[in-house]
């Protein structure tokens, strides 16, 4: 059994009682646990990723599903680099062609999602029909070629034997059968080409999907591409941009004169799935979607257009398609990473639905005997389900049509047709970043109402990027291994087990003997628990100055420092999954980051702290090494209350400057919302010295305390005072405010 939760002030009690304390010279190596044991903190287990298990538990209750379908909604928000939601600029649709059939017509069209960023397709919309009809989206998976598709000899051999198609022509372009079946049933199909498929070549085919290794000609602090650490921090992501491209495509139908704007439909098959359910649990426009052989508990995506940082942690594809209930949806199944949905999975999405009083509105077409598809066999189930829930009241058997090819679809021609150029990379993470900054700055410098909207945004992203709620007191236990009596203070060694994340933290506590103040310190340092000691083992003269002064301090090993380490060296790659592919996202999507681990070890040891048997005055937070401090600035960013006072040297530091995606200094998310300076003001009102920030960095934190009216509370300015010094200069304010 685990010890129980012993109070460190309250051990001095035990001292005094008659309790043995081992008596040490200052120099002496501090260790919690025997040279070459490592903590048992279940972090360290290796990373989850996408070939994992990813079941989804139905809740309780509809109520208690719509606060958790909230969350994992703003967490794809977030994570798709959709939080906010971006400025909707002009689309400049245009329509560079149109031939007509029997009984509908085919246009080439292209518009812009982004300035300079074309998406680019297909509309195909029904004749001899009295609209407005319904609209459809159709994203494609990874068929060779995308909508320009066209299977080889023995593919047709096989679909058609099988009896997964009936008709050459369309086993042949299955994408473009079902955009002509659902034009012929009444409906307007946007079937939209993939980034790097097709038309869409402004990015190419090889950076969207085949990524693989980290460019460092991209990976710079101005102008940087996709999958380099800065766009991480940025949460830019190729996934994000496609699921982008979905919400203005149903803009493009939206605007349409002929389409029904509250009969809005989207469907596709493998990576167009991922599409789908993810377009559809975000966008409340979708009245229907239908994702085809993918949803599933098993693989959850596999190119780097189905991954982005924050996605899948803690949740997974099953969930994400749960999030579009109680509306109507229809899935399959077929022998591919889907083949088991049919009983696991698929079985509590039901649930859910049923929880929701919709349990018919959901269905699965679960056949196993074909392979990877969106065949005739899938289409039908499709089209049977749009029949029904759009109002069609048309047929649901394909007929014959006349495939077009490449020269009849293609929206260039070969004096206009974009390809891939470097510099269109960077001019389009250039203009989403300046997007998105149009859109926050003004809340983060903007007057009280605007910074109360700032604080909002970046709450619930910060749930997202680090994690949810701080363990309790009741979920906090503090494992004492070692007392020792220095000559002036008592030393405390231990592990702070916390049963919410099976984490273990080596902490050490630093108590004056007889003049304790009742105020706390938390020190962070790049060498965890030892870095209260100077290179001779003696604390540092700050530290020993404090606790001289009778304020108590504490230290621990974050996660990866100090015995974390068993050579004890500093972290400097983070863990990976076996995935070689060099983007980030194949580990930061299912995983938190380092950071962000980092800084909920920070508010772990703060919730101990505030919460012993003989509470505290007031606890402070220093950090003098520059990364340390970005990470303070998160964390009360995060948790205002954790701490009463803080002392950050942040030097300049940024996240948008780290330059590694497998830096322990990398967080997704680091940089969008105004990074360390936007942190910082976040930590208003708390009492606060802000040491290495000048200028326009100092902008936003003293900004928010002049809000407040507490900028007596803010020190950012060059001073004589040492860190220390405006520590204990402060504490009688701090206690009075609190």
């Amino acid at each position: 059994m685990r010890p129980t939760r012993l109070s460190v002030w309250a051990s001095t009690v035990l001292m005094l009682a008659g309790t043995v304390l081992s008596v040490a010279h200052a120099q002496d190596t501090v260790r919690v646990l025997p040279p070459g044991q490592i903590p048992d903190d279940a972090r360290l287990a290796p990373p989850k990723d996408l070939n994992g298990y990813f079941p989804f538990t139905p809740p309780a209750s509809a109520a208690a599903w719509q606060v958790r379908a909230e969350e994992v909604r703003t967490q794809l928000k977030v994570a798709l680099g959709l939080w906010p939601m971006p400025e909707k600029t002009p689309l400049n649709y245009e329509v560079v062609s149109r031939r007509e059939f029997a009984n509908y017509a085919v246009s080439n069209v292209r518009f812009e999602s982004v300035p300079g960023l074309y998406v680019t397709g297909n509309l195909y919309e029904p004749l001899g029909k009295e609209g407005p009809f319904p609209g459809v989206v159709c994203p494609h998976g990874h068929w060779s070629d995308g909508r320009y598709y066209v299977a080889d000899e023995k593919s047709l051999k096989e679909q058609l034997e099988s009896g997964g198609e009936t008709d050459r022509v369309a086993a042949e372009n299955p994408i473009q059968a079902r955009s002509v079946h659902l034009a012929r049933m009444g409906c307007v199909v946007l079937q939209i080409d993939m980034l790097g498929y097709a038309d869409s070549q402004q990015l190419s085919f090889d950076l969207v999907h085949k990524f693989a290794k980290q460019r460092p000609e991209m990976n710079t602090n101005q102008r940087w591409g996709f999958f380099s650490p800065q766009a991480e921090s940025h949460l830019q992501s190729v996934m994000g941009v496609q699921v982008w491209n979905c919400i203005r495509s149903l803009d493009v139908l939206e605007n349409l004169a002929n389409v029904d704007t509250s009969r809005l439909a989207v469907t596709g098959a493998s990576g167009g799935a991922t599409q789908t359910m993810l377009v559809s649990a975000i966008d409340p426009r979708v009245a229907v979607c239908f994702p085809a052989v993918m949803v599933s508990t098993a693989m959850q995506g596999g190119c780097t257009c189905e991954n982005c940082s924050l996605l899948r942690i803690g949740t997974g594809n099953v969930e994400f398609a749960a999030l579009f209930a109680p509306k109507p949806q229809g899935l399959t199944a077929a022998d591919d990473w889907t083949v088991e949905f049919e009983t696991k999975g698929f079985p509590d999405l039901k649930k859910l639905y049923a929880l929701l009083d919709a349990e018919d509105r959901v269905q699965l077409t679960a056949r196993t005997e074909f392979g990877h598809n969106y065949n005739a066999v899938s289409r039908q189930a499709m089209y049977e389900l749009f029949n029904q829930e759009l109002g069609l009241d048309a047929s649901t058997q394909e007929q014959p049509f006349e495939r077009l090819g490449i020269e009849e679809l293609s929206v260039w021609n070969d004096e206009n047709r974009p390809s891939y150029e470097p510099e269109f990379e960077r001019d389009l993470l250039a203009e989403l970043t300046r997007q998105s900054n149009e859109q926050i700055e003004p809340l983060l410098l903007g007057d009280a109402e605007a910074f109360s909207k700032y604080r909002q945004m970046v709450d619930e992203a910060l749930k997202v990027m680090v994690g949810g709620e701080v363990p309790t007191a009741e979920q906090l236990d503090f494992d004492v291994k070692s007392k020792q009596q220095q000559e002036d203070f008592l030393m405390i060694a231990g592990l702070l087990h916390n049963d919410q994340n099976k984490s273990q933290l080596p902490a050490l506590f630093l108590y004056p003997n007889d003049n304790w103040n009742g105020h706390t310190v938390l020190w962070l340092s790049q060498d965890g628990m030892s870095g209260v000691f100077d290179e001779g083992g003696r604390l540092k003269s700050e530290v020993a100055k404090l606790v001289s002064s009778g304020i108590s301090v504490a230290s621990l090993d974050l996660i990866y420092q100090g015995e974390f380490q068993a050579d004890g060296q500093r972290l400097a790659e983070t863990p990976r999954v076996e995935n070689e592919r060099e983007a980030a996202a194949y580990t930061l999507g299912y995983n938190y980051s380092v950071a962000a681990m980092r800084v909920h070890d920070i508010l772990s040891m703060a919730s101990f702290m505030r919460s012993h048997d003989r509470q505290p005055r007031s606890i402070g937070l220093v950090a003098l090494d520059p990364a340390m401090a970005a990470l303070g600035s998160v964390a009360v960013a995060k948790q205002a209350d954790a701490f009463d006072f803080g002392v950050l040297k942040t030097d300049g530091f940024r996240f948008g400057h780290v330059d590694s995606i497998r830096s322990p200094n990398l967080l997704p998310g680091g940089a969008k919302y105004g990074d360390v300076p936007g942190f910082l003001a976040m930590a208003s009102p708390m009492f606060l010295r802000v040491v290495g920030e000048e200028g326009a960095s100092a902008k936003p934190v003293r900004l928010a305390y002049q809000r407040e009216g507490k900028s007596d509370r803010l020190t950012d300015h060059d001073s004589d005072v040492s860190p220390v010094d405006w520590i204990m200069n402060h504490l009688n304010a701090v206690t009075v405010e609190r």
